[in-house]
């Protein structure tokens, strides 16, 4: 089994994307792992995405890296507003 260039580049985009929205954010708290994942397969979607429709700006080879790029920050916000507005644990 063979691992795509498009899965490696997409973990490392979104791992440099979540890295960046806990450095401007300054934290992210219980919900770190939640922002990486959502990062890393926003990336991904976003690489097929714009493959799909032939949004070809600012690529890295065969990879969409601006297309990749927003859909991670889509993922991070996603993640973001579920961990926020989801329900809280009750405190005694």
């Amino acid at each position: 089994m063979s691992v795509g260039p498009a899965l490696i580049l997409g973990v490392l985009v979104g791992i440099f994307h979540a890295s960046l929205f806990v450095l401007i954010r300054g934290n992210a708290g219980g919900r770190l792992p939640f922002i990486v994942v959502a990062a890393i397969l926003g990336a991904w979607a976003g690489d097929a995405l714009a493959d799909r429709l032939g949004f070809d700006i600012l690529m890295l080879g065969d990879f969409h890296l601006l297309g990749a790029s927003v859909v991670a920050w889509i993922g991070i916000g996603v993640a973001s507003a579920v961990a926020i507005l989801g329900p809280s644990a009750k405190r005694a």
